[in-house]
């Protein structure tokens, strides 16, 4: 008996399929997701969520963030964003995280030193940039499993 598994993301679905399994990368940490499962909803990290056929991994999906949505009969995963891993290249996902990486010392710097509004929006700036280390830090982990 399968689940059914959708994904989708502000521009498109891009998976609706029925599926033996499929982990997710909650927020907490990974979660498979079977038949019957318990009603939950979970925010996602960045991550690759594995769709399996029986005992294999028959499909890799790379995810931004999100939301995600079980019931006993469905899994549904809104992202943010979601490609093939196959799609991602490490040696420019390495120089953004590199860029990444000079930037934040001094941003958190300058937001220590500030006050008021101005300290607002560089908090708001760096947790941004937070998150892009994070998503590049995921790519990077993605491309090396695949490469396994």
């Amino acid at each position: 008996m399968p689940i059914l598994f959708e994904l989708v993301t502000p521009e498109a679905l891009l998976v609706s399929q029925e599926v033996d399994m499929v982990v997710v990368p909650g927020t907490e940490g990974n979660f498979g997701v079977l038949p019957g499962h318990a009603p939950l909803i979970s925010t996602i990290r960045p991550g690759t969520i594995d769709i399996y056929e029986g005992a294999a991994i028959t499909e890799r999906i790379f995810v931004v963030g999100g939301i995600a949505e079980v019931t006993p009969e469905r899994c549904t995963v809104l992202a943010d964003d979601a490609m093939e891993p196959d799609s991602l290249d490490r040696g420019a996902t390495e120089a953004e995280l590199q860029a990444i990486e000079g930037n934040l010392p001094g941003l958190r710097d300058q937001a220590a030193r500030a006050a008021g509004p101005e300290r607002e929006r560089l908090l708001l700036d760096l947790r941004q940039l937070e998150r892009e280390q994070n998503v590049a830090r995921a790519k990077l982990q993605a491309i090396a499993e695949i490469a396994r």
